[in-house]
């Protein structure tokens, strides 16, 4: 078991691949934070990137991951509070630069954009990645606060 706790939320465009992907945090071996939605009902994005966000910030989990149609209107909502990084992935190499060059603790997916498996392989990049700790990236990310 890894020593990280994983906060994940959705709205209704994302609930279904959030189900999928909370089972594949479990078997990847982290700790789970599900931060809602509960069903396909629409709901407003904004409530949820809010919900991982302050998550992160309160020490509840460590990383997050955000689904929406797109990953974008959900990210933009997290990426609002200050000290959180949510990066909208589509594909492997994205989230490897999220974290190696952003130290980003939020991925953010779409799920009318990418399927599960490639979903799935984005969150293991990210999960398993760690920040590129270098100068030029920590002058960079300091910019970013």
């Amino acid at each position: 078991m890894n020593n990280i706790t994983v906060a994940i939320a959705a709205d209704h465009a994302g609930y279904i691949l959030k189900e999928e992907l909370k089972k594949y945090v479990g078997d990847l071996g982290y700790e789970l934070l599900d931060c809602g939605t509960n069903s396909q009902e629409s709901v407003d994005y904004p409530d949820f990137g809010k919900a991982v966000a302050e998550s992160i910030i309160a020490g509840r989990a460590n990383r997050g991951v955000l689904i929406c149609g797109t990953g974008i209107g959900i990210s933009i909502s997290a990426n609002r509070h200050q000290g959180i990084r949510a990066a909208v992935c589509h594909d492997m190499t994205t989230a490897r630069y999220a974290r190696e060059h952003n130290d980003a603790n939020i991925i953010a997916l779409g799920s009318r954009i990418i399927g599960t498996s490639v979903a799935k392989d984005c969150l293991h990049i990210f999960l398993s990645t760690p920040f590129e700790n270098t100068e030029r990236h920590l002058k960079r990310i300091t910019k970013l606060d």
